[in-house]
């Protein structure tokens, strides 16, 4: 089971539905689901602390955390040291690398900051960039 945390807008569900090879609409999610194999979480749990024990009950039932940052948002939206709250090793995706404007190196530094450690991976939902390398990381780890 894996987790995927981010901010709101950050590409959680495009991402969870890229892994899984799933062609269905994304939509807003609004509370925690389970499916595929993968738990999706909603954009405000990451962001607002009265959410973060619901953050860290969850991440109990996962092999490994996914944390997402959106590389056209340039507002910190995770607090510094984030990633060591969750009891699972965390790893880095950067969405959206495919948009025009986008800047992975920010991207990284904030995933940086959040505490999370490399790997990282450089991916477009959309395109399908990265997603294969993505992909066989989590199957060697046993975790797909």
């Amino acid at each position: 089971m894996i987790m995927i945390i981010g901010p709101v807008g950050a590409g959680k569900t495009s991402l969870m539905n890229a892994i899984n090879q799933n062609c269905l609409k994304t939509e807003k999610t609004q509370s925690i689901c389970f499916d595929g194999g993968m738990i999706d979480t909603p954009g405000e749990y990451a962001q607002i602390p009265r959410f973060y024990g619901a953050l860290m009950v969850t991440a109990t039932q996962a092999k490994l955390v996914i944390m997402v940052q959106d590389s056209t948002n340039f507002r910190i939206s995770l607090p510094p040291g984030f990633a060591g709250m969750f009891p699972r090793p965390v790893i880095g995706v950067i969405t959206k690398i495919d948009v025009v404007g986008s800047d992975h190196v920010k991207a990284q530094n904030y995933l940086k900051q959040a505490g999370v450690k490399e790997p990282y991976f450089f991916v477009s939902a959309k395109s399908g960039a990265g997603i294969t390398q993505l992909t066989n990381y989590l199957m060697e780890r046993g975790c797909k």
